[in-house]
């Protein structure tokens, strides 16, 4: 299934979600740092866009933002490895949450990995972010581990969640 034809309508927010591209990397980056993730970096995006088991999303709005300019609302970067989903770094601009734009990231990936003859969906979020958690548990995710001080600055323990995911044609 092409990457390229994946592109979904997020009227509400104002945005689209569809693949990312080597130019929206150094906003991408900007999310990733705001929010805290875990830092990758313009490079590893770069390089990750290269992979074919890559899936790397953009909520890109249909106009920028006039105080900021920004074009993007958010981004996810996953990659599908044969019958899994592997959820690596869901980011929202702080003052665009709320409006769906993670979810939509969330549900367009999942429904292209199953697609994409995915079963199962994995992430790990860190135990503190109740926010995420409660997002992906609506998601259908559920806790089946944890990881002891997986994240750092500032150090914490992440949860395992995972989602069976129904294949489709």
């Amino acid at each position: 299934m092409s990457r390229a034809k994946l592109r979904v309508s997020l009227a509400q927010a104002g945005c689209v979600i569809e693949p990312m591209c080597e130019h929206d990397l150094l906003e991408v980056v900007e999310i990733e740092e705001t929010t805290g993730l875990s830092q990758w970096g313009w490079e590893a995006y770069r390089a990750e866009l290269e992979k074919p088991e890559a899936l790397m999303l953009v909520a890109r709005r249909d106009a920028p933002e006039p105080q900021t300019g920004r074009r993007l609302g958010g981004y996810l970067a996953a990659r599908i490895n044969g019958d899994e989903l592997h959820i690596n770094n869901l980011g929202v601009w702080p003052d665009s949450r709320r409006r769906g734009i993670g979810g939509a990231l969330l549900g367009a990936a999942l429904d292209f990995a199953a697609r994409c003859g995915a079963f199962e969906a994995v992430l790990e979020v860190r135990a503190g972010n109740l926010p995420a958690l409660r997002m992906y548990e609506r998601y259908g995710f559920a806790v089946v581990g944890e990881r002891r001080n997986y994240y750092r600055e500032p150090v914490e323990d992440a949860r395992i969640m995972t989602k069976r995911l129904a294949p489709t044609a």
